[in-house]
């Protein structure tokens, strides 16, 4: 296995949208949202470890997880384990993340991978990674992975290609985010346009030069603890600069502004696995279209339900249709699936009115 090969799994996010089964105690990349009997970040781990040594994948994530992370992944060390004393959105951390790879390895190539993507066929991850990593290490370039859109999500930020390559790393033209429907319906009729899935690949040299050249202020005040990185003076380093930094998406300071940017289309199956209806989606389905996740359940009358709770709890229902019923422990979740989005609101009410034990 190829020793400059590097990952960065994000690992950091809160999952408000998976409440209650996903606290911000308890993450939705820590559960095994699916009942296959691996976590969202387990599987995830598993499946870049087939590319990239495993002692190379670092786990980049908010301090408050760090014994959630070593109790679900065994064999890692503290080295591996990349920790934001702050929440600041993607590019401050996937820039702290990179200048300690380079600092170990200028001739690292390195992958960015959400920790709770659902993908089916590994080997074809595994080959489109593969792909990507020969395009970077060849020339200055920063690269990103599109899912060809199935249908006119209105969910998901839109990357367009430039027509005519007949490679299949394609030279970005712009990115969008999230569409109206009809934006979303008329990116699908022009063929060239693809979901936004959130997977980066690119050597360290090519995103710290692009850090320095599109994000100064940034780069300046991370480049200035490399002496510390790597050492025993990092961390209070970090936890002195950290919380300064901008609070901005790695898509909107350095994607949207890059000259340089490449996308390959991804060959499998993807779920980004946002919500409970994405979950749903992945889910197999009783003849009525139920999903049910560990409950065993009598169910009359009832269709396009998504039912999860603990293991073997028996659940009767009857005459509900197109609603999300998730039990846990001290909260019973009864929720219509169309208002999905509305969750993470529903959980600051909550919050504010019963406190932040629930949340």
């Amino acid at each position: 296995m190829n020793k400059n090969y590097y990952a960065i799994l994000m690992a950091g996010g809160v999952g408000s949208r998976f409440w209650p089964v996903s606290t911000s105690s308890f993450p939705k990349q820590f559960h095994d949202m699916l009942g296959t009997g691996e976590t969202l970040i387990q599987k995830t781990f598993s499946r870049l470890s087939k590319i990239v040594p495993a002692k190379n994948i670092f786990i980049l994530t908010n301090e408050r997880y760090n014994d959630l992370v070593f109790e679900q992944l065994g064999g890692i060390t503290q080295r591996q384990v990349v920790l934001e004393p702050a929440m600041r959105n993607t590019a401050p951390c996937i820039l702290y993340a990179a200048l300690k790879i380079q600092k170990e390895n200028p001739d690292a190539v390195m992958v960015v991978a959400p920790s709770d993507h659902w993908i089916e066929d590994e080997q074809a991850f595994t080959n489109n990674i593969q792909t990507a990593f020969d395009t970077c290490e060849g020339e200055d370039v920063l690269m990103t992975l599109g899912i060809k859109p199935s249908f006119p999500n209105t969910g998901y930020g839109y990357i367009q290609y430039e027509k005519g390559t007949k490679s299949d790393v394609k030279m970005v033209a712009q990115f969008t985010e999230k569409p109206d429907y009809e934006t979303a319906k008329s990116f699908l009729d022009q063929g060239n346009y693809l979901w936004n899935a959130g997977i980066f690949i690119w050597s360290v040299n090519s995103i710290v030069k692009a850090f320095q050249n599109l994000s100064p202020a940034m780069f300046d005040l991370f480049d200035k603890g490399m002496d510390s990185y790597n050492t025993s003076e990092e961390s209070a380093f970090i936890l002195e600069n950290y919380p300064k930094a901008e609070n901005v998406s790695i898509d909107y300071g350095i994607m949207e502004k890059s000259t340089n940017v490449k996308v390959l289309p991804a060959t499998f199956d993807w779920n980004d696995l946002g919500t409970w209806g994405s979950l749903y989606d992945k889910l197999d389905k009783d003849v009525s279209d139920n999903a049910i996740v560990n409950g065993k359940t009598l169910l009359l009358n009832a269709e396009n339900n998504m039912i999860r709770t603990s293991k073997g709890k028996l659940v009767v229902v009857d005459g509900l249709n197109d609603y999300i019923v998730v039990d846990k422990e001290e909260v019973l979740l009864i929720y219509p699936k169309k208002k999905e989005q509305d969750i993470k609101k529903v959980l600051n009410q909550v919050k504010d009115t019963f406190g932040e034990h629930y949340g």
